[in-house]
């Protein structure tokens, strides 16, 4: 969001009638917002969504409540549970097979779910006496914002700024495709399924839509899971390609076309063979990348600078503009991680050195992150490409770990990618830097160890944590093979 600190009116009237302005009703916004509140502030919150180019719209929250976090991991659970009840028959379950999904039911209840945090949303803006706009405007100067309503009358302080989902520019894109935003809101299954992009969203959407069943390719550019740990990344697209997801690697769209049939012909190039290819789908999801939407909001008239090249709004470590009294928080910011839990983070902490004479600033070093692939990847800390690039490969060692889930084992699944890495520094202290991990449950394994990391822990004080029998996570605390030995890295027996 976009947030609007109102000096003392030199003009009463209208436009100066709240001490702080949010423009963004999403994450970051609604936290920082509510905080204001609490020392007394008069608050007002704005908030609109612009339909998608195929109609899609949603309520108040932003991306993570409507069309991010939340139907995502409730969705990657659907799938999960799909994969539990082929593990069910090795524990003694007899269940009739073949057992089948039905999108219908699953979206439905999902969609049911978003639509009461909607209104918990406005419930608790209602409660803590901070006022909620539906409107779209822009600044008309540094200290007015001026909107539409949806009836078309216009009103002051009203607008809405974005992170929206990149389609591509290719002929048939816009018109055929769809992209997150509306995959979680589609009433019906989207069939079979090709999925542009190797963002995490376009892997954490193809993982659910073949764990449900669905015939789904992924379609990448270059590498998957661009910004993380690429030997991380290449163990989830394995493990994916094994749980029968299919990968076009290295192939990039050129035109999308409707057939009779109501299906979708793509046609793509293979970069490596240098061939042209089509096959058709029923649904084609655009998953790379997501742009700010700041053009509506005429920030430049205002004096806000924006990083030319990705629309960004920069910030200092205040998170102010280059306008003292307009703040700027969460995905719209330039150099900040798109976290929803960054954003409230951040949130509160500037409401509370607004009003609250505190002086704290927000940490971004040390961020944990989950990707909810049908194998889960954690992380917290420097990937071990960046570790290497900020102190040396001589300067670093790393610790790592093949091992088997214990509720693999009677099941019979596969664990050839289920791994984990730390990686410290060489030096006496052995400072951790990073610590990845891929395995069942790694949103929860890593959120743990995020506390150990942010405190400053070491490789000594990690062996010297007992670990939780029997569990993945206690892995990591028996971490003793280094990959500079090029010993055999497996954990054997129990």
């Amino acid at each position: 969001p976009v947030l609007l600190l109102e000096p003392v009116p030199q003009n009463p009237g209208p436009q100066n009638e709240y001490d702080l302005l949010v423009i963004g009703g999403g994450s970051g916004g609604l936290a920082c917002a509510k905080e204001a509140a609490q020392f007394g502030r008069k608050v007002a919150v704005l908030d609109y969504v612009e339909p998608s180019p195929q109609g899609t719209k949603w309520g108040l929250g932003g991306t993570c409540v409507n069309v991010g976090c939340i139907p995502k991991k409730l969705m990657h659970q659907a799938a999960l549970l799909g994969s539990a009840l082929k593990d069910a028959q090795h524990y003694g379950w007899n269940i009739a097979q073949p057992v089948h999904h039905t999108w219908s039911l699953m979206a439905q209840a999902v969609q049911n779910y978003v639509k009461s945090l909607n209104w918990g949303h406005r419930v608790q803006l209602q409660d803590k006496k901070v006022k909620y706009f539906n409107m779209k405007g822009s600044f008309s100067d540094p200290y007015t914002i001026r909107g539409l309503t949806k009836a078309g009358k216009e009103v002051s302080c009203c607008v809405i700024s974005a992170i929206l989902p990149v389609c591509s520019q290719i002929a048939g894109a816009l018109e055929y495709g769809i992209t997150s935003d509306d995959l979680f809101w589609l009433k019906k299954s989207p069939g079979k399924t090709l999925v542009v992009g190797a963002s995490y969203v376009s892997l954490e959407c193809a993982g659910f839509l073949t764990g449900i069943g669905l015939d789904t390719t992924v379609m990448m550019r270059s590498i998957p899971l661009r910004g993380f740990d690429q030997q991380m990344a290449s163990l989830v697209t394995e493990h994916m390609e094994s749980y029968g997801t299919k990968f076009l690697k290295r192939c990039f769209p050129t035109k999308v076309e409707k057939l009779e049939s109501n299906r979708l012909q793509v046609t793509w190039k293979n970069t490596d063979l240098g061939t042209e290819e089509t096959d058709s789908f029923d649904t084609v999801m655009w998953a790379v990348g997501r742009a700010p939407d700041t053009e509506a909001l005429n920030l430049e008239a205002v004096g806000v600078k924006t990083n030319s090249e990705t629309g960004k709004i920069v910030v200092d470590a205040s998170e102010a503009t280059s306008v003292p009294h307009i703040y700027a928080i969460g995905d719209i910011t330039e150099g900040r991680p798109e976290l929803t839990p960054t954003a409230i983070a951040a949130g509160k902490l500037l409401a509370q050195r607004l009003f609250g004479q505190s002086s704290e600033l927000m940490d971004y070093d040390n961020v944990p992150t989950t990707v909810f692939t049908p194998l889960e990847y954690g992380c917290v800390g420097l990937s071990e490409e960046m570790a290497v690039r900020c102190y040396g490969s001589d300067n670093i060692e790393v610790y790592h770990a093949y091992y088997k889930p214990l509720e693999f084992t009677v099941a019979e699944r596969d664990a050839t990618q289920c791994y984990m890495k730390v990686v410290c520094l060489r030096e006496r202290e052995q400072r951790i830097l990073g610590l990845h991990f891929i395995g069942p449950n790694a949103g929860e394994v890593i959120q743990g160890f995020a506390l150990g990391i942010k405190c400053g822990a070491t490789y000594p004080q990690l062996m010297k944590t007992i670990g939780i029998h029997p569990t993945c996570a206690e892995e990591i605390t028996k971490l003793h093979i280094t990959k500079r030995s090029g010993l055999d890295a497996t954990v054997t027996g129990c």
